[in-house]
Formats: structure tokens, C-alpha cells, sequence
């Protein structure tokens, strides 16, 4: 057998080092204590994948203060790999990491940590059905899972009959809408009642996101697939569809090629903005896509990755990842496209929840 020459050396070393550790009583980080009591956004920051550098910034709407990586701070330990996404129930902040396996359970106030779902494969975004159960999708696992929010346990799982990139869900009724992103061209519709998948909407390649608008009808918007792609490659679509009969209304095709996601709705659900390179919006109503963008891209080198539009305000907010490495950038603006701030957050900048003390 051969031995590592340097390994006598370096073992008593690494000992010594365990021992005086072992004797220090200490916390190596201090914890910070935060009352976010008014309206505000969470910021969710993807990081990079596997690096570990997932994080969660909060900006008071209000006062225009940014507070970054509150996770971290608030409770002394990193977030983890890959934050997809954040949802307020209840008072609580649910906070999805993908890599990670995990949803936490947050105090919206306190940021603190109050439980989580943990042994998850890959999950992405939360539904509350109601206030005993709700369902968490997954990129990787054919299955969404079930858990009731008040006790945080698993109570089962959907067979998503081998879709397994499940994605953002809208309820219409007692009907779940979900689309499949990764390699995939569906929408599938569960009924709550039975926790089963009873009909499936075929879209273009790689429906992104998914919104459901104030008349009933389902908007999502597909990426095409990318060059090479084994599933196809093909223009990207914005697609409206009706919720009630489960049919395509309308298809607004874009250039192949184009950087097209996140659909997004206003507060009252009649109007409708969308990213393709830059921002554009229209109303729900509309028979064709507009001339001109709502926003143009600021810079050359800027990426738009996020969009929400503040459910009371109107407000847009836009996160710019610009080269996936550095800190991102959020850009607010009126609904008239007036800029209103511009603040920098964590690595990639890619989802929003906003946190308002009204029904």
C-alpha cells in the first residue's frame, strides 16, 4: 500500500488543530436582529450552481433600503445552492433552494427560520390548495409534492405521469395548472380534489412561466428549447389559453432565437407584461403583441432575468443578472416606465415576492 509521505506530518497537525478547537466556546457568526414590520420585496438570488452562494436580499418598498442577504444574517447560517423562488402564506415566507433540496419556512418579519421540507429532489415553486395542503414542483422528480402547511409534513405525492420538470402553478377552480419547462412542451392539469393528473395542454418547447388572468384564460410563454437541443429548437411563443375548456385561444410567435420568459401580471390581472430581449406589455385583450417594448434594456450587456409588477402600485420591477457572476442589479420604474431606483442585490437575481400588510 502506498503511503502519502506527508501524512505523519500532517496528522498530528490536523489533531492538535481539533483539539484547541474542541475547547473553544464560541459562534463564529453573529447574528443580526431585523423588524421588517412595514411593506416590502423579498429578492430571491439564484447564486451559482454549486457554489453555495444562494442568498436573500429585502428592500422596504418605502424607504428604498436594501437589506442583503437577510437569510444569512438572521439566522448565522448560507442559504444554500440555487434560491428558485419565495412565496407569503399565512405570514410565513416559504423560500425554495433548488439544489439544496429544502423549502424554508421563514418569519417575514424576523427573516428568522421557523421549520422547513427537507429530502426534497430538486423543487421549484410552492401552491397553497388551501390551508392544509399545498404543493411543491420539482425539476428532476416525476412527482409534485404534497405537505400541509400547518404541520410541515409530507402527506404524499402527485404522479405527474413522467413529466419531470414541474413549474409554476395557477388554480382555476379546483384545478392546479402546471407547466413543464425542462425538455418539455406541457401544461398539466391537476384536480385538487383527488391529487391526480387529469389532462395535459400541449404548448411550444419549454413553456417558462405561467399566469392566469382576470377572465379565466392561462398566458405562458416559451423559450423555444436552445441549438442542439435534443427536444427541439424553434421560435419562442407567447401562448393564451382558455382555463374552462382547456384550448389555445391565441399563439404570438416571436424570433427564433429570441431570450423570451417570465409572463407576469399586474394587480388586476388585465394587463400583461412579458420579457423578449427587453420588457413589453399588453392588454389581455389584445389580438396582436405590441410594436414597441415597455422597457428597452438599459445596457448591451444587460441580461433581464426577473420581472414583477407591484400588485397595488403598478410598479415594474426588472433584475438584471448581467453576466451571472457578479451582483445583480433591480431597476424600479412607474407604470409609465419612469425609473424610480436602482439598488444591486446577490448573484443572479431571479425571482420576487413582495411582503404588504394587507389582505
Amino acid at each position: 500500500m502506498h503511503m502519502n509521505k506527508k501524512a505523519p506530518i500532517i496528522l498530528p497537525i490536523i489533531l492538535l488543530f481539533l483539539a484547541v478547537a474542541s475547547c473553544m466556546d464560541y459562534d463564529p457568526f453573529e447574528k443580526k436582529a431585523f423588524n421588517a414590520s412595514g411593506n416590502g420585496l423579498f429578492i430571491t438570488n439564484e447564486g451559482n450552481f454549486q457554489y453555495g452562494n444562494a442568498s436573500l436580499s429585502y428592500y422596504d418598498t418605502n424607504t428604498k433600503e436594501v437589506e442583503e442577504d437577510v437569510f444569512f444574517s438572521a439566522n448565522g447560517r448560507k442559504l444554500g445552492d440555487v434560491a428558485q423562488s419565495m412565496t407569503i402564506h399565512k405570514g410565513k415566507g416559504y423560500v425554495v433552494v433548488n439544489n439544496s433540496g429544502v423549502v424554508y419556512v421563514i418569519d417575514i418579519q424576523t427573516f428568522e427560520v421557523l421549520g422547513g421540507i427537507k429530502g426534497l429532489s430538486s423543487p421549484r415553486y410552492v401552491h397553497f390548495v388551501n390551508d392544509t395542503k399545498a404543493y411543491i414542483t420539482d425539476l428532476y422528480a416525476p412527482v409534485i409534492t404534497v405537505f400541509n402547511p400547518q404541520t410541515l409534513e409530507k402527506t404524499g405525492t402527485i404522479d405527474t405521469q413522467g413529466h419531470k420538470s414541474t413549474e409554476q402553478m395557477v388554480q382555476y377552480g379546483k384545478y392546479v395548472f402546471v407547466n413543464c419547462w425542462s425538455y418539455d412542451n406541457s401544461i398539466l392539469v391537476i384536480d385538487t380534489e383527488t391529487d391526480k393528473v387529469v389532462d395535459r395542454i400541449a404548448v411550444g418547447v419549454q413553456p417558462t412561466s405561467l399566469v392566469l388572468d382576470k377572465y379565466g384564460k392561462l398566458w405562458t410563454i416559451t423559450d423555444g428549447g436552445y441549438e442542439g437541443s435534443p427536444y427541439g429548437y424553434e421560435a419562442p411563443a407567447l401562448y393564451k389559453i382558455d382555463a374552462a375548456t382547456r384550448t389555445i385561444e391565441n399563439k404570438f410567435t416571436f424570433t427564433k432565437g429570441e431570450n423570451a420568459s417570465e409572463v407576469t401580471l399586474n394587480g388586476e390581472r388585465d394587463t400583461l407584461y412579458y420579457i423578449c430581449n427587453d420588457i413589453w406589455r399588453m392588454d389581455v385583450t389584445a389580438t396582436r403583441t405590441p410594436v414597441r417594448p415597455f422597457l428597452k434594456r438599459p445596457e448591451k450587456n444587460s441580461i433581464f432575468y426577473g420581472l414583477t409588477i407591484d400588485p397595488y402600485t403598478s410598479e415594474v420591477y426588472v433584475a438584471d443578472a448581467i453576466d451571472y457572476q457578479q451582483r445583480g442589479a433591480i431597476f424600479r420604474y412607474t407604470s409609465q416606465a419612469v425609473p424610480v431606483d436602482t439598488f444591486k442585490v446577490g448573484i443572479i437575481p431571479g425571482a420576487f415576492c413582495f411582503k404588504y400588510n394587507r389582505p
